[in-house]
């Protein structure tokens, strides 16, 4: 049994918020990494639409932790990276989970249109073991490299109109017009001026 990393979402409100996993996935730790880090943020119906791009080969995932051997593509223009790739049995699975998650979140009463994933994680899970036998009678490791995922979809709070009264309160600007930039790196000196004005 593996334990979500995460015990609160964001929003501190399980009301608003729902969750879904997967364990021991035989999909390439790597691969699923890279492709779930531009996952987070993203609204639900963009994240589905991300991953079927990504399918059809439409966008890239732009690999930026675990770049070795990873070829570079005109695609990546604009990610801030170059290098990338197009992991379709990473997509498929992560397409999955987010379905999954949705329909976690419309059981709780939630809105799909608000949805967004607030949450995503990539653990490692228990290598498969194999071997494959080479030349001289020698045998090597052939282990695959499944994942654990964990996901959290919250509704996006909306936002408060900005007020339109101007506030009652104002800064006290006298004390700091006294003071000149050499008197305010020293805090001393600064507390001695504060204290003869009080």
């Amino acid at each position: 049994m593996v334990k979500y990393m995460r015990n609160e979402p964001r929003c501190q409100d399980w009301a608003k918020a729902a969750k879904a996993k997967g364990e021991g996935i035989r999909i390439s730790y790597k691969n699923t990494h890279e492709t779930a880090t531009c996952l987070k943020g993203m609204s639900c119906a963009r994240a589905k639409r991300f991953l079927k791009n990504v399918i059809r080969k439409r966008e890239i995932v732009p690999f930026r932790r675990h770049t070795g051997g990873i070829g570079r593509d005109g695609q990546c223009r604009g990610t801030g990276c170059s290098q990338g790739r197009w992991p379709k049995k990473s997509c498929y699975f992560l397409l999955d989970l987010v379905r999954n998650a949705e329909v976690n979140a419309r059981a709780k009463g939630l809105k799909k249109q608000s949805l967004y994933i607030s949450h995503i994680a990539i653990q490692r899970a228990r290598p498969g073991k194999r071997r494959t036998y080479r030349a001289h009678g020698r045998i090597n490791p052939f282990n695959s490299h499944p994942c654990h995922i964990e996901m959290f979809v919250e509704e996006r709070s909306q936002r408060v109109p900005r007020a339109k009264g101007k506030s009652q309160f104002k800064k006290n600007q006298i004390i700091y017009s006294k003071l000149d930039k050499k008197t305010r790196r020293d805090d001393r000196f600064a507390k001695n001026v504060l204290k003869i004005q009080t």
